[in-house]
């Protein structure tokens, strides 16, 4: 009798993970972080006529769903920048975090981080705090039109069922620690 509690326990719970992924597709940390990486590919020039030309390149993106903030993601990265200033030609690296809201595009089957913006940025070498400080608002804007342009996650067809699906029937998203959760029904 103890064995067939324990086998329909078993029975039960895989059947309620198989529906699981009936009602639901889920994104993790690391297929986020993959398509950063292949798509990431933010450069940009900015500046203040007069005093300095940055020209900016977005690297190394890492993501963090949900976890220093509910319902947001947060992007570690480095902006590494050549800059022509008053002073000469210098490079530099700012080491960002940034925070966004993901939102799910149905038509397109994509998933965007939106209001981005710089929580913090360190900049190496420090003697180049001064004048990007004063570029830093500038990078935000750019960063934040750059993010609700580009998809940080877009589903495919080709990839797994479970994102063909996603694709077809998805309602919308919920953010969760360490995933985006992708449900077909309300």
């Amino acid at each position: 009798m103890k064995k067939f509690i324990i086998a329909a326990a078993l029975l039960c719970s895989g059947l309620l993970a198989g529906c699981n992924q009936l009602t639901q597709y889920t994104v993790t940390e690391q297929e986020i972080n993959q398509a950063l990486e292949k798509r990431n590919n933010f450069a940009k020039d900015i500046g203040v006529p007069g005093l300095a030309d940055v020209h900016i390149v977005l690297s190394d993106l890492n993501s963090q769903i949900g976890r220093a903030e509910p319902n947001k993601v947060t992007l570690t990265g480095n902006a590494n920048l050549d800059v022509a200033s008053l002073f000469g030609n210098q490079k530099a690296v700012m080491k960002l975090t940034l925070k966004a809201q993901p939102v799910f595009n149905k038509d397109q089957g994509a998933i965007y981080l939106q209001e981005m913006e710089i929580v913090s940025a360190d900049v190496e070498p420090k003697k180049m705090e001064t004048i990007l400080q004063t570029m830093t608002p500038y990078l935000n804007q750019a960063l934040r039109n750059y993010f609700n342009q580009q998809p940080a996650y877009v589903l495919s067809e080709d990839r797994s069922k479970g994102e063909a699906l996603a694709k077809k029937y998805a309602k919308g998203i919920e953010v969760k620690p360490g995933q985006i959760v992708i449900p077909f029904l309300e």
